[in-house]
């Protein structure tokens, strides 16, 4: 008997979409940017674009609210 899977398939995303998730700038000369951007960069070249998507928006935050 064969058990049914009851992951669905993965979903193909809009191409760009990763580019626009991860899309930020650190303020210049800010250290908590700095250090959020290294992060970024670190996770996405582990392929972990969750966790980069995460330091993005903190990037996007910090930059546009305590600068």
């Amino acid at each position: 008997m064969r058990h049914k899977s009851t992951q669905e398939p993965p979903i193909d995303l809009p191409v760009g979409f990763y580019a626009w998730l991860l899309d930020c700038a650190p303020a210049p000369g800010c250290t908590t940017c700095g250090a959020e951007w290294r992060s970024l960069k670190s996770a996405e070249e582990a392929g972990d674009v969750w966790h980069a998507a995460r330091h993005a928006t903190k990037i996007r935050d910090h930059a546009s609210g305590s600068h």
